[in-house]
Order: C-alpha cells, then structure tokens, then sequence
C-alpha cells in the first residue's frame, strides 16, 4: 500500500503528533508498504530560532522517508506552541508530491490545523483519512474554523480518527460526523525493567516528563513536592525542563534533578528507574503519551483528573487521579503511596499490563484497517459525486452527522448554582464593560477628542520628566521602608537593602502588567530566594506585605486630611471624595474588629459557614500579626517615616504634574493629594492591568468634581500620570528583572504559585516527621 503522512507540525520542533507520525511511519515499512511522511523541517540555525522565540530546533537526522516542506513559526496554541507553516512554497510542493506519489491514501494528522493538513484534506486522488489529536472546548478557535468551511471540508474524509474520547468529544462537538477512536501507539519492551524495592526507607522517586510551562502543571508540582519532603524521603527527576527552567520557580531545589531534553534512551530510563510518573497538567490533553510510556516501562502513574487522562489512567488500578492544580491534594496523594510501597507494587503490575492495549503492533493495525476501509469507500460508486467533491455530502457515505452539544467531560465542572453565579459575573463584566465604552464614547464626544489632545500637547515635557524622577525615587524609598520591615520581622536572617530594593521594582513592574495584584507575591519570591532559607522564609516575608499595606492605609488616611482641608464643604460637589475615603477607613475598621466581631459561634449544622468564618478569622489575625514591627520601635520609627516620605514624593508628583498642564492655579497640592489618594483607593482591586479606566475615572471624578479642572484637562491629566506611573514601573523593574536572571513569564508564573503547600501531620503520627528522623 502506498501512503502518505501529512503532518502540520515541524519534524525537529518533536511533539506527541510527530513522535505518533514517525512510529507509524516506520511501523508499515516494517510492514513492507511504502510511506513516505510529508512535514514541515527546520534546520538547526540561527533563523529557526528566530522564528521560534527562542527555542531551538532538535538536530534530528532526515530520514529516508520524510520529504520536507519548508521551515514554521512558533504559534501559541491551546496552551502550548504549535510549529506550523503558512507559507504557499510549502502549500505548492504538498501538493506536488502528492500528484506524483500516486498514493492509495492520504492520512492527514490534524486536519483542522493550517495550512498544510487544511490543505491535503482537499486532494482528490486517493483516499484520505484523518486522525484528530486535539482536545480544546474553545469555541472562540473551532467555531472560527466552520467559519472558513471546516465542516464542509472534513466531509472529504473517508474515515475520521480520534486518539481518545477527548478528541472525539472536540470533533463531534464543534464539527460533526463519525469517528472511530484508535489510541497513540507506544512501544512496550519485551523485557520491562525490574521494579524499584519496596522499601519504605528508600526515597520515594518520582518523575515527571514536559516542558515547564503552565499547562504541565510543573509549578503545581513543585509546590507538592517541597510540601512532600518535609514528610518522607523523596527525589524528583525532572526531564524535558532544563535547571534554566526551574530556577525562578523554585524557593529550594533539594531532592530535585532536571535532565532537561534528552534522548528517547534516556528518557526511558529514566521513567523506569521511578517510582511513580507525575502527570499534573491542567488541561488541555487529549490523550497523554507520557502515561501509557510510563506503563509500558512498567511505572504507574498520578495524573490530574482531566478529560485526556481519566479515559487512560483507571484510578486505583494502575494509577491515581487527582484534582487538578490543587498541590495540596497531590502533596497528599504522594505521601500516602510513599509509606504504602506494596501498593505502588501493585499499579505497576496492572500498568505494566494496561500498556498491551497500547502497543504499536496493535495500534498500527488498528490504523491500516481504517486505511482499508477509506480506499473502499474511495472507490465504491457513490450518488450525487458533485455534491461529495463539493463537501457538501460525507465521503463515508453515510448520513449526515451534525455537530451537537455533548456532555462536557470536565468531571470537577462546576454546580449549576456556580455555573449561574459565573454566568451572571460575566455578564454583569460584560454589561460593565459595554457599558463602560458606551460613557467613555460619549465622555469623548462630550468633551472633544480635540481638547484632550490640546490638554496632552500643551504639557511641558521638562515638568513632566521631574515627575518621572520622583516619582521612581519614590519606589526606591517604598524599598527602604519595607528593608526595615523585614528586619524586624527576620531578625536573624541576612536581608540586605539591596533585596528589598529589587524586590519592591519587580513587584512594581508586575503590578504594572498582571491584574490581581500579582506584585504582591511577586516581590516576596524575590526576597524569600535571597534570605538563603526561601520556603521557611516566605509566608514571614509575605506577611511583612501586610504590615506596609497598614503603613499605606495610615498614609491614604493623612492625604485625606489633606484633601478635605483643601475643599469647601458647602459647595455641595465633595460627595466623590467622602466615597473614597470611605474605603481605607472601612478596611482598617475591618481589620482591627474582624476577629472579635467573628468570634461567635453557630449551630454545628452551619459547618460550611464555621469553616468559612474561621478562614476568615485566621486571615484577618494574621493581618493585625504584620502589626508586630512596631514593636520595635527603631525600626518601627523608621519603617513609618521612611514610607510616609515615599508617599510624600508621589504627592509631589502628582503636584508637578499639574504644573505641568498649568492647572496648578486651579488645583493646588490639596488636589493632587486626593487624586493620589483616590487612585490608591480604586487599585486595591484592580480587574485591569495598572488599574487601566478606573484610574482615569478616578481622576475626572475628583479633578472636576471637587476642584472645577475642565474635563478635558482632568481627563489629560489622568492619562500623563498613569503613563508616568507605567512608564516607572518599566524604568525600575525592568533592570531589576535583568539582574535577578528572571524573565516576566517567569516571575508571573512563580507569582501565581507563590504560596507553600503544608501537609497535616498523619492521624496517631509523631511531631517529627519521617523526613527528620530519617
């Protein structure tokens, strides 16, 4: 049989669908058919990785088999990066060489991808079956596809494959039709490796295989992990992620190996070599090739219970599901096969025989009988030929099957209660949203597009530099503040200035680009890596946070005096300042009355509520704990004053900033206090990076509200701030990032997973964990 595999993905940037590819590929020549394997190919220069951000292309040998199509580009996909190619070079020689192969059958891979496997679904001299990998539920991406014709377009195919009910579920969900469900193949030794002793005192081992991104859940997995050791004798090998990886996402690297990229040998050995694989992915997976890899070498496995796995790992038998991204919950699961060896004894038997399902010999019949199928079908006279050239008609012959609202295969979806809640959220988001441009369209029109611009040309660039510069000596003040802070909170701990510095310009970059106040976290990693003991040390450097978020609520509290002071109470326009100040009063009353207005208890029936008001009363306690620095009264003293100053110098700022516009006639530096004042206030929560919009808001409401600034000057004015404000972030942070050998991603990623996993002590267990005695 003459066949031909298209593949949309670059043969030296290898993923699950090449390695499936060239297996199958060598599978039927053994078999004695001819294959040939038509893909993209990146050679291993500098213009590859260009083109690919960076990343390196594999210097992989060109076999025989393969007829190359042209280099790709990196393209973020589904949570990963997928190498495709759009150039029409690659288009005109596809098609080419299928005309001159005279195959029997086409076997496009992903046949929704661009361009090529897009592409070869069309070609009308042989059969064509394609094999769907992906599993996505985004009905942003598919539902564009049947835009351009996807539905039409897979009708050509004789047969369709799925590799596991994931994919199917994305097939028949988004584009209809029938599919036969054949799994990615794996080779199975025919000798499987001895297993590991089952000895409680050997250190548990345990591998984990991907890249370290998000979506591999790796972040996740270390959290787990430095929760684990703490309990038991553990080691994680990790491959696939380089010690460039894992750095910036590890407070302590004890126990942890990372072999980055290595050979399928090694690869092999080394997940033979453990005790366990862990997969904890968050999503996205269709079928997971490291699994059934993992029991063909006899490894059992702990996965996340994600659609993709949970068709592949029978829970209890030959593996252990998972909540996914909940590290809590792994650290557990991990502990208890760690002091139950016998029964990972056990998985690894059943998953040692679980892996004959999934061997190649298998597999690669599966798929020649649906070879065997399409050409029939190829061939047998079908009615209406026009509409089956078209489309318009299913090449399988068979009716019609549209695509159709399935039930989902998210198994932790939320309740409907939840779902309605979310509903109503984003709704409510977007109404806001809608509603939001609506005003700002009409607030432009209101006041003039050309106003605004006059206001922003007319500013003087001198004034406004000087407020750049303090308004970065500001956050280098923040920095000494909190240094003072963390020294009475760390005592014994070397924490330099320097650290606080560049901890406070990271953060303030993050807070900058992420919503959520990700620079929070963000700067407490970089102090927690340089006190020399960062897991033991960063809930106490995260709670110094709180004690400077205090000295900020003291602050917010003096500008108010100041901006009240500046107003006439019997104007009748100070309504939008009293709002705002209500806001840091609220939350300091909070603080301090939270935990005795939260102290009474409810009937035992109430548990849920219990739980909750006891979260909530630990929260708050430990946020009247950050307090305990100014039991020192030097450095009490001298953290106050020192961040009081930094305060000042914003206000200053923002004052220079008026003058700059020439509205400091109108506006004095009772203004620009309460415009600092009331941007701090409406940031607390931000839904925007830098607070973008409100800040704005905040800005007119107060400037013209309270002070009669014009609204085109006010709405000037709040743009030259935050862009001075942005512009300060990048001009701090960003050499401090460079310095620290971190990137963005990799600050964010780490910020998103900042907190340490703590494992309760064993019922009947000892103080002393077995890690300690051991």
């Amino acid at each position: 049989m003459r066949i031909a595999l298209v593949s949309p993905y670059s043969w030296t940037y290898p993923g699950g669908v090449t390695r499936h590819i060239e297996a199958l590929a060598e599978q039927f020549i053994d078999a004695g058919h001819h294959v040939r394997v038509l893909a993209p190919f990146d050679p291993p220069d500098t213009l590859s990785t260009r083109l690919h951000r960076g990343a390196r292309p594999q210097a992989r040998e060109m076999p025989d088999y393969l007829i190359p199509l042209g280099r790709t580009f990196g393209i973020p996909a589904n949570g990963a990066v997928s190498n495709l190619t759009l150039a029409p070079a690659a288009i005109v020689r596809l098609r080419r060489e299928l005309e001159q192969g005279a195959f029997d059958v086409v076997h496009v891979h992903e046949p929704v991808a661009p361009a090529l496997s897009w592409d070869a679904i069309g070609f009308p001299g042989a059969a064509r079956v394609g094999t769907f990998h992906c599993y996505s539920d985004n009905q942003l991406t598919n539902n564009f596809a049947n835009l351009i014709g996807a539905r039409w377009r897979l009708n050509h195919l004789q047969v369709r494959i799925a590799v596991s009910h994931a994919a199917e579920w994305t097939g028949k969900r988004f584009f209809g039709g029938r599919y036969r469900i054949i799994p990615n193949g794996v080779e199975v030794p025919e000798a499987p490796a001895a297993a590991p002793p089952a000895d409680p005192a050997r250190p548990l081992r345990i591998a984990f295989i991907g890249q370290a991104v998000e979506r591999k859940g790796l972040p996740i997995l270390l959290r787990a992990f430095e929760a684990l050791r703490d309990h038991v004798p553990a080691e994680l090998v990790l491959v696939g992620a380089s010690e460039e990886d894992i750095e910036p996402l590890l407070l302590d690297r004890h126990g942890i190996t990372a072999l980055g990229k290595v050979s399928d040998e090694e690869k092999f050995a080394a997940v033979a070599s453990a005790d366990l694989l862990c997969a904890p992915s968050l999503g996205g997976e269709s079928f997971g090739m490291i699994l059934t890899e993992a029991f063909a070498q006899g490894t059992p496995v702990v996965a996340s219970d994600i659609p993709g796995y949970n068709a592949v790992v029978r829970d209890g038998v030959d593996g252990v599901l998972v909540p996914r991204g909940d590290a809590t919950a792994l650290a557990e699961t991990l502990r208890d096969l760690a002091l139950d060896r016998e029964r990972i004894a056990g998985l690894a038997v059943n998953a040692r025989q679980r892996a004959e399902r999934y061997a190649w010999p298998t597999v690669a019949a599966e798929v020649l009988e649906a070879y065997e199928d399409a050409i029939a079908l190829a061939h047998a006279p079908g009615e209406e030929p026009a509409r089956l050239r078209l489309g318009a008609k299913p090449a399988d012959l068979e009716p019609k099957v549209r695509a159709a609202r399935v039930p989902s295969l998210e198994r932790d979806r939320p309740t409907v209660g939840r779902r309605i809640r979310e509903g109503a959220r984003r709704a409510g988001l977007g109404l806001a949203g809608v509603g939001g441009v609506a005003l700002a369209w009409y607030a432009l029109q209101k006041i003039g597009i050309s106003k605004i611009g006059d206001t922003l040309l007319a500013s003087s660039p001198l004034w406004v530099l000087i407020a750049l510069g303090l308004m970065c000596v500001s956050m280098a003040v923040r920095g000494v503040a909190w240094h003072a802070i963390l020294k009475a909170a760390l005592p014994h701990a070397r924490v330099r200035r320097a650290d606080a510095m560049q901890g406070t310009f990271i953060g303030v970059l993050m807070s900058a680009t992420l919503p959520a106040r990700l620079g929070e976290p963000s700067r407490a990693l970089i102090v927690a890596r340089r006190t020399g003991r960062p897991r033991e040390h960063l809930p106490v450097v995260l709670g110094t946070i709180v004690s400077q978020a205090m000295l900020n609520i003291f602050a917010l509290v003096i500008l108010g005096a100041i901006m009240f002071s500046t107003v006439d109470f019997f104007n009748g326009r100070h309504g939008a300042l009293l709002a705002f100040a209500a806001g840091p009063v609220a939350a300091l009353g909070l603080v301090l009355a939270a935990p005795w207005l939260l102290r009474g208890g409810l009937p035992s029936r109430f548990r849920r509520v219990q739980t909750l008001l006891a979260k909530v009363r630990d929260a708050v306690a430990s946020v009247r704990d950050g307090l305990k620095v100014f039991r020192h009264p030097k450095l009490g003293s001298t953290a106050t004053v020192v961040q009081l100053a930094a305060w000042a110098l914003q206000a200053l700022s923002c004052y220079t900033l008026l003058v700059a516009l020439g509205l400091d006639h109108v506006a004095g530096f009772g203004a620009a206090a309460a415009v600092l004042f009331a941007v701090n206030v409406t940031a607390v929560l931000p839904v925007t990076p830098s607070n973008l919009g409100t800040f704005q808001v905040a800005c007119v409401t107060v400037l013209h509200g309270a002070y009669h600034v014009g609204t085109a000057d006010a709405l000037g004015y709040g743009i030259i701030l935050q862009a001075v404000e942005i512009a300060t972030a990048f001009v701090m942070g960003a050499p401090a990032l460079l310095k620290e050998g971190m990137s963005w991603k990799d600050v964010r990623l780490r910020a998103m997973h900042a907190a340490p996993v703590e494992l309760p002590p064993l019922p009947g267990a000892p103080a002393e964990t077995v890690a300690a005695e051991a």
